[in-house]
Formats: structure tokens, sequence, C-alpha cells
């Protein structure tokens, strides 16, 4: 299935998705539905039971897909079509599309992946949850070269820092206060291995306008754990508390969680065409 639409896919997406598909022999029912149908018809897809349903979408419908799919459903291919992509990066690096598809096809193999769960929702990457989770599209537009762009999105996540601090618990832990958490999965995460049964969670413990600019920046150009205001730990379950909605970001899209939010870990979400994974 293919967003036409997204601009990261373009409009002659059905023409190389068959052409590829042909190169390997496969017979692929591809399905572009209008921007309001997609989730309706992913539904169809799986409903289908296919051997494999290829996504060339969004950071939602990837993670809608995963979410639908679950572990016993159909093996999924998310490929990158949308702004972050953050799960087509984690499982097949940042490559354009036809690149990732005929890397899956050629050496992909089924992978079972581990991720987190809050409020009835599935993400396989990362969760930010807290103001600051407007850093993500700004340092999404670094990536694609766009320094306004990028500059406009930092100026906002600035001025929305310190609009309410969250109180978190991890694994029944005291309660603590911190500006904003990050929750990597283990696909996606540096600091665990792709196999691990945790979440790594940080806390960014920033106390002005100063450390908040500095963390984002450390974001767009660095790895964030590296920064002072970082405390990072792994855990199964992460408890958070909020006076108010808790602004938060899953797999590049953004939700509302309500004041009072449980983050799980969950060993199975759904089954990846993968490529395999790096000998030890």
């Amino acid at each position: 299935m293919a967003n036409v639409a997204s601009g990261s896919v373009g409009a002659d997406a059905t023409a190389r998705l068959a052409e590829i598909f042909a190169e390997f022999g496969i017979a692929a029912e591809i399905r572009t539905p209008p921007v309001k149908d997609l989730i309706d018809t992913l539904k169809t897809s799986i409903a289908a039971r296919p051997d494999l349903l290829v996504i060339l979408a969004g950071d939602g419908t990837a993670r809608a897909a995963a979410e639908l799919c679950g572990p016993d459903g159909p093996m999924i291919a998310p490929l990158p079509g949308g702004t972050m992509n953050m799960l087509p990066h984690a499982v097949y690096g940042v490559r354009p599309w036809p690149e990732a598809l005929r890397l899956a096809l050629e050496t992909g193999e089924a992978r079972t992946l581990g991720g987190g769960e809050v409020e009835g929702h599935r993400f396989l990457c990362g969760a930010i949850l807290g103001s600051p989770a407007l850093w993500a599209p700004a340092r999404e537009a670094v990536r694609q070269g766009k320094a306004k762009l990028a500059f406009l999105r930092a100026r906002r996540a600035v001025g929305r820092a310190f609009t309410g601090r969250l109180r978190y618990s991890v694994e029944g832990g005291e309660r603590e206060k911190t500006e904003a958490l990050v929750i990597m999965c283990p696909i996606a995460s540096k600091a665990l291995d792709t196999d691990a049964k945790a979440l790594e969670v940080a806390a960014m413990n920033v106390h002005g306008a100063g450390e908040v600019l500095r963390l984002g920046l450390n974001a767009i150009v660095r790895d964030w754990r590296t920064d002072p205001a970082v405390q990072v730990q792994d855990c199964k379950v992460v408890r958070v508390w909020s006076a108010q909605t808790i602004p938060a970001v899953l797999d590049g899209e953004i939700v509302r969680l309500k004041g009072l939010a449980e983050i799980r870990y969950v060993p199975a979400v759904c089954r990846v065409l993968a490529p395999p994974k790096d000998p030890a």
C-alpha cells in the first residue's frame, strides 16, 4: 500500500513498485488510496492475510500497520514514505524507499520486534513525552537541509518549554521530576542490544531556557545522551504524571496522553521483513 500524496513517495511510485516486484517475480496487489482512506485500506489489506504487507507511507501509517498486524498477523515491510520515517530507518537504515525495498526482498528475514505501549498505542522506535517533543520536527528539518524551518521549529520548542513539568517513576521506584522523558525501543536504541527485553528511558532534567537550547542542539547535531542534563536507565515499566495532558511523539506521530500514563515494554509488537543482523 502506498500513499502517493506523500512528498517523499513520488507520483511514479505505483509504476516503480510494480517494476521492483516484477524483478523478484512477485505478484503484488498495489493499492494507492486517498489519504482519508489509508487506514480503512490498511485494515482491508490485513484482513486478506497477505504473506507480506509493504507500507510506503508516513510514520503514523507504519505504526498503525504494526499495531493492526500484531505478532500473529501479516509480516510488514515499512518503507520511508513520510517525514521522519523512524521505523523504516531503524529497520533498513537511512536510504531511499526503492533501495530499502530491494534490500528487504533480497536479504530480508522475518524478525519479531518488541516495543512500547501506552494508552493502547504501541510504538516500535521511541516516544518523547513532554514539551521538548517538538524538537523532533526541528531535527528532521535539519536533516532535510531546511535551516529556516528548523529554526522556527526550534524556537517553538523553546517557547513551549517549562509549560508543565512531569513526574515519573521507573519500575515502581521513587517519583522524580523532569522536563521530558525519551523512551527508546531496542531496535532504535544505541544503548540497548536489539534483542534486549526492556526499554531505554532517559530523563531530561533541564533547569532553564539555556539548557533547553543546549539539549535541543545536542539532539540535532549529536547523540542527546551525551548531554549532562540527561539521565539514562533501562526498564520494563515507567509511570508518568502531569497536572495536564502530556504532549508526546510516538514513532514520529504527535499524540496527547492523559495526565497519568503508564508505558510498558511489549515483547512482541509485530513481525517485519528485515535484513539479517550483523554478526556479533
